[in-house]
C-alpha cells in the first residue's frame, strides 16, 4: 500500500479510535480529573487534531486509483445522498438529543418527521452518505475515510440506545420506535 494511503488509514483509525475512547471508556475518569468544563475542550482539541491529520493525509493521498462504478453507481449514489440529506436535515428539527440552552430535556410526546422512520436519522443520514462514497468506487482515499466513518457510526450506535428515562418510554426492548400516532404496532 502507498505510504500516503497508510498514513491516511492510521489517521482515520486515530480519529475514530479517539472518539470512541473519549466518549466511552475514558470519559468518566477524564471528567473526574479535568472536570466537565475541562474535558469538553480537551475532547474537542483531540477531535480537531485527528480530523486535521486525517484531512491533510487525505490531501496527500492519490486522488484516483479505482475504476469507478459507472453511471448506475452514480445514480444509486445520488439517490442515497438525497435520502441522506433528507434524514440529516430532518434530524435537526425537534430532535430531543440536541443540546437545549434552557437545560431541561425537550422530549416530544409523539414522533415527528424523520423520527417516525428511525431513532437516529442523523446517524443513518451520514451512514448513507458514507455508503454512497464507497459505492462510487473512485479512489482508495475516499474508501478508507468512508469505511472509517461508517465503522464509527455503527460502533457507537449500541452506546446511544437509551436504557431508561423519558426516551425509553417510546421504545420497546428491541429498540424500535413505538408508534404513538396511531399507526403501526407498539413495540
Amino acid at each position: 500500500m502507498d505510504a500516503a494511503l497508510t498514513q491516511l488509514a492510521i489517521a482515520s483509525i486515530a480519529f475514530v479510535g479517539t472518539h470512541f475512547l473519549l466518549s466511552h471508556p475514558l470519559r468518566a475518569p477524564l471528567v473526574r480529573v479535568l472536570g466537565e468544563k475541562g474535558f469538553l475542550p480537551a475532547y474537542s482539541l483531540v477531535a480537531l487534531g485527528t480530523m486535521v491529520w486525517m484531512a491533510q493525509s487525505f490531501k496527500a493521498a492519490p486522488a484516483a486509483g479505482l475504476p469507478g462504478s459507472g453511471t448506475v453507481g452514480w445514480i444509486i449514489a445520488s439517490v442515497l445522498t438525497l435520502l441522506a440529506m433528507v434524514l440529516l436535515i430532518g434530524s435537526l428539527w425537534r430532535n430531543p438529543a440536541l443540546p437545549n440552552p434552557g437545560g431541561t430535556p425537550q422530549v416530544p410526546k409523539t414522533a415527528h418527521g424523520v423520527f417516525n422512520v428511525t431513532r437516529h436519522p442523523m446517524m443513518w443520514g451520514i451512514a448513507l452518505w458514507e455508503a454512497s462514497h464507497i459505492l462510487l468506487w473512485w479512489s482508495w482515499r475516499t474508501v478508507i475515510v468512508a469505511l472509517a466513518m461508517l465503522f464509527w457510526r455503527w460502533s457507537v450506535l449500541p452506546y446511544r440506545m437509551p436504557r431508561s428515562g423519558p426516551l425509553m418510554a417510546r421504545f420497546g426492548p428491541s429498540g424500535r420506535r413505538r408508534r404513538t400516532i396511531g399507526r403501526g404496532l407498539a413495540g
